[in-house]
């Protein structure tokens, strides 16, 4: 059984035999005196060994936002299969996530290999990061999907978390496509393309 087989057989499952909610943990802030003594430093190199693939998280224009909104992400996964839902974690000090947030739509543009100048572009802030990029609206949000890219995924926002300096974002899938071909993703590991 493959893994769509898999997949399919869990949800079957979870249907026929439903699961009792956990009840919702309680929300504080960490305290000081309850930080790991982990050194940030050491964190980022040993996460660094994790490969990912990168993203770049759109959104439209908005009466508020005359102009789309976009920024690289390289924390972006899939996250449940029945409701379609994918996930993305973006800092709290990002600038371009409260253009996102009131827009309440957003594509995520998963990049091929040979797309390392626009993740680039994508990653710096106060510039106009569309400026020649060539997109077209996502067909039920209308937020920027990138030419060239593997996969698009046209989502609703539908939860935001907080995960400590970063909050989790929980998007509804409403469409989504990717490149016909044996095109490579391009990938980020140890501070840099792959």
């Amino acid at each position: 059984m493959g893994h769509a087989g898999m997949a399919a057989a869990a949800v079957r499952y979870l249907r026929e035999h439903p699961v009792e909610a956990l009840p919702r943990p309680e929300l504080r802030c960490v305290r000081e005196d309850e930080r790991a003594p982990v050194d940030q430093g050491d964190f980022r190199r040993v996460l660094g060994t994790f490969a990912t693939g990168v993203t770049v998280i759109t959104a439209p224009a908005t009466e508020d936002d005359p102009a789309p909104a976009g920024f690289a992400c390289q924390s972006f996964t899939s996250l449940s299969l029945d409701p379609p839902l994918v996930a993305f974690m973006v800092a709290r000090t990002s600038t371009t996530w409260p253009r996102i947030a009131r827009a309440g739509v957003f594509c995520v543009n998963v990049l091929s290999a040979h797309q390392g100048d626009l993740c680039r572009a994508f990653a710096v802030s106060g510039t106009d990061k569309f400026a020649g990029v060539p997109y077209d609206p996502a067909p039920v949000s209308g937020s920027p999907r990138l030419a060239d890219t593997l996969a698009w995924i046209d989502c609703t926002i539908h939860a935001v978390h907080t995960g400590g300096d970063h909050l989790v974002v929980v998007g509804r899938v409403n469409a989504l496509g990717a490149t016909d071909g044996d095109v490579a993703p391009l990938l980020f590991h140890r501070g840099r393309f792959v």
